[in-house]
């Protein structure tokens, strides 16, 4: 990923589905990741979805690469971020505390999200910006 580039203000955050679709050399996102490079936008994800896509990094080379690079920011779970999260799982129905961190990052940050699930983004947000994979 490398290189230092001038970033836009919107981003993008990646849900596990994306990540394990980078880990498996997904074409689609490969070419996702590139165009985002190019125009200069920073890739977010949260910490739980790390945990969700993360099993092996001795054979993960891919995702290993990526989360290591600058372009990424991983965004603890801290207290707020927790707050946020039940809070918007209380108010949906939803019980996933991940999903609800990606779309709380996301609406934090003005961008779009990645995702293989975009039905269980959707619930939590309506009108989120969603790249579906």
């Amino acid at each position: 990923m490398g290189g230092t580039r001038t970033r836009t203000a919107v981003g993008l955050v990646l849900d596990a589905g994306a990540l394990i679709a980078l880990d498996r050399g997904d074409k689609r996102m490969i070419a996702l990741l590139d165009r985002a490079l190019a125009q200069g936008r920073a890739f977010r994800v949260p910490a739980g979805v790390v945990g969700q896509a993360w099993r092996d990094g001795r054979v993960q080379v891919n995702l290993a690469r990526f989360l290591r690079s600058e372009e990424v920011e991983i965004v603890p779970l801290d207290p707020p971020l927790a707050r946020a999260c039940g809070e918007l799982c209380g108010a949906s129905g939803s019980p996933d505390v991940i999903d609800a961190s990606v779309v709380i990052v996301a609406r934090e940050r003005r961008a779009a999200i990645v995702t293989s699930d975009p039905s269980d983004l959707r619930r939590l947000d309506p009108s989120a910006q969603i790249i579906a994979l």
